[in-house]
Parts: C-alpha cells; structure tokens; sequence
C-alpha cells in the first residue's frame, strides 16, 4: 500500500515538475515573441525615418535640378546669346569671343548633365545601368583621374523605384566622396547582376582606418542607412596607404 502512495506521489511529482517546465518553456516563447516583436517595430520605425529622409532629400535635389535648370540654364543662355550678338557687332573679336562662348556651351552641358542627376523623376524614367554609364562619362572628362566602368552589357533584374534611386544615389555619394577626400588618380567601378546585384567602387587614394572613421563620417553612416532601405548592405575595405573599396549588394536571404 505504502508502494502505492509513493508511486502515486512520484507521478504526480513528475507531472508537476513537467507542468512547470512546459509553463517555462511557453513563457520563454512568449517572452522570445515579445522581444522579436519589439525590435521589429524598433527596424521597422527606423525605416520609417529613413524612407522619410530619403523622400525629403530626394525632394531637395529635385527642387537644386529645377532651379538648375530653369535658373542657371537660362541665365548661361542669355549669356552665349550676348556673346553672339557681340561676334555678329564686332567680327574682329570673333577669335578673342570664341573660346569664351565655348566655355559658355561647356559650363551649359555640364550644368544640364549635373541637373539631370539629381533629378529623380528622369532617373526613374531609364535604365540603371544607362544612368550609371552616363554619369561616368561625365567624370570622365575630368583630366586629373582615371575612370573606368566594367558592367554587363544589360541588367535584366527588374528594380523597383526605390532601388534604383538609392542604389544610384549612393554611388553618386561614393564617386563624390573618393574625388573630394582619397587623393586618387584612378577609380574601377564594376557593375555586376548575377549571382545577385553588385556595385563595386574602388579607388587607389590614401585609404583610411575603416573601424575609426565609419563612427565619426555622416556620410559613411548616411549610405549605410539608405542601403539598408532596400535590404541591401554596404561593405567598406580600405587601409592607409592602400586605397578603399565599397560594395554595395543585395542581401540574399
């Protein structure tokens, strides 16, 4: 009989202590959802800020390309317009006015080309790869570094509106960061789709510790931020002495 009541105790001990274990374990859960949930809606409030960053700077650069366009373009034109007149007035001075109305023409393509740049709505309007070679040609006549573009021939990765003006946006951000601050005479840049998206932007300047710098650069942070928009990720290789290499890319789930 004592037996019994022992057995009988054991086994309601062990449900017990099974009880108290499952109760642990479904709290546990419930406190792994909790967190889970919580820092979704902490990255998903962090996106929310991005994107709304992204749309007021966006907004920015459409309001410089308009005025760009309709102010600069205009005031250049008038411009050449008088110097023709005075060509037309004084053919004597045709040899002394000539090189002036082309510097005119040039400073107008140049600001026509920077206008359209930052203008996302004609970004939007063509192809990625064609709006990244078109910006590279333009570097290009820079006499003081060499640019060089290696990409497939055409992307056929569908990109939404989003990624293509990020994605464009932060190579901007990297071709202008590499000509103001690395001292390079020469930046590759590839440009590949398969097996996924890649940008790569490399220069031969006068690198930088990574680790020190990316805490303080607004602008390292700012492109960072921007990437993780799309889900994309940013990777930064450089040393002293020995250049710098970004790549932007998808992340692959």
């Amino acid at each position: 009989m004592n037996n019994k009541y022992i057995a009988l105790g054991i086994i309601i001990g062990l449900l017990f202590i099974s009880l108290v274990i499952l109760f642990c374990i479904l709290l546990g859960k419930l406190y792994i959802k909790k967190i889970k949930e919580h820092n979704q809606k902490e990255l998903d409030f962090q996106k929310n800020i991005n994107e709304a960053i992204l749309e007021t700077q966006e907004q920015v650069l459409n309001n410089i390309s308009q005025d760009l366009h309709d102010d600069a373009g205009q005031q250049l034109t008038y411009i050449n317009f008088q110097i023709e007149n005075l060509k037309f007035d004084s053919p004597e001075l045709n040899s002394q006015l000539e090189p002036l109305s082309q510097s005119v023409n040039n400073l107008s393509q140049s600001i026509r080309s920077i206008s359209h740049a930052l203008n996302n709505q004609l970004l939007l309007q063509q192809d990625l790869l064609k709006a990244i070679t078109t910006e590279v040609e333009r570097l290009q006549k820079n006499p003081k570094i060499t640019i060089q573009l290696d990409s497939e021939e055409s992307i056929q990765k569908v990109f939404t509106a989003n990624e293509k003006i990020v994605i464009y946006r932060i190579f901007q951000e990297l071709i202008n960061n590499t000509l103001k601050h690395s001292k390079a005479t020469k930046i590759d840049i590839v440009v590949r789709a398969m097996p996924h998206f890649t940008l790569q932007v490399s220069d031969n300047g006068k690198g930088f510790e990574v680790n020190a710098t990316t805490k303080q650069s607004l602008g390292l942070a700012n492109m960072k931020s921007r990437a993780a928009i799309i889900e994309y990720q940013l990777e930064i290789k450089s040393k002293i002495g020995e250049g710098t290499t970004v790549i932007l890319s998808e992340n692959i789930k």
